[in-house]
């Protein structure tokens, strides 16, 4: 890790990061988004429909737009939810969020949810580039489950930064992807760090006397390996904040919590649930 555990350099992008990330995805209000900002948090995803953090982050550019870092990006069409549309026009993707952001560019945009290699096409790569080269964006990049896939852009370089699901039941990224970082060393992205809080919630074959991880756990599970720059943290209220930054004034897990996370990993895994 270039830096220390709260805070690194995203990748190849030189763009310095706190390695924890905000979602407003579960709208936790606006003054949860300001202390965010306030106690150093910096990266911040968002979609257009967020208008909490589209409001806060076009208030703090008016002063700070170079302390923080916005991921956004345009989702993939062509997936098994939408096969009819086609894909969506970037362009218009990245001009309305520039609009909506009122900011000159984008730190990191990405094409999301990408299922297959087909589907992240030439035409789409060229044009993430020249939205770099327009200086309208400082990195490109993708979302995927598919970790074979993001495995091999990774090898071959062919974008700055991966968004990927990595976290203590999910840990095939650890053979599928995290391998072939090293000599292009995109920035790493990790979401669902809890698993849609099945991570922190006791499965039916988990001893009833053996404790159960925190949300903190989680995050910190994921930020102990070296490999995953930020982290991305979707907290519903202010408290539930301040709990996840706190626990990373920790550090890394031991490796007996590591293990520990490992195997508790395995048992939710394992649990036949739903989930996103």
């Amino acid at each position: 890790m270039d830096q220390d555990f709260t805070r690194t350099t995203l990748g190849n992008t030189g763009i310095t990061a706190h390695r924890l990330g905000l979602s407003a995805t579960y709208r936790p209000g606006k003054q949860t988004i300001y202390k965010a900002i306030d106690a150093g948090v910096n990266f911040f995803f968002c979609f257009s429909i967020d208008t909490q953090m589209i409001h806060v982050l076009r208030d703090v550019f008016k002063s700070r737009r170079e302390e923080l870092v916005v991921a956004t990006g345009a989702y993939n069409l062509l997936g098994a939810y939408n096969l009819v549309w086609g894909h969506p026009s970037l362009r218009r993707t990245l001009e309305k969020r520039l609009r909506q952001l009122r900011t000159d560019y984008i730190d990191v945009f990405l094409f999301l949810g990408v299922p297959k290699e087909k589907h992240f096409t030439q035409h789409v790569k060229e044009e993430l580039c020249r939205f770099r080269e327009e200086g309208k964006i400082r990195a490109i990049g993708i979302s995927t489950h598919n970790r074979k896939f993001a495995g091999n852009l990774a090898a071959e370089g062919a974008v700055d930064t991966l968004m990927i699901r990595y976290n203590a039941a999910h840990r095939g990224a650890e053979q599928d992807i995290f391998p072939y970082l090293n000599e292009h060393n995109p920035g790493v992205v990790g979401y669902t760090a809890t698993r849609w809080s099945y991570l922190i919630r006791r499965p039916r074959k988990w001893p009833k006397d053996e404790r159960i991880p925190t949300p903190g756990m989680c995050y910190r599970f994921v930020l102990s390996n070296p490999h995953v720059h930020v982290c991305l943290t979707a907290p519903r209220k202010m408290k539930e904040l301040e709990e996840n930054l706190a626990s990373l004034r920790d550090g890394p897990l031991s490796e007996e919590e590591m293990e520990f996370m490992r195997r508790f990993g395995d048992v939710v895994h394992h649990t036949k649930k739903w989930f996103m």
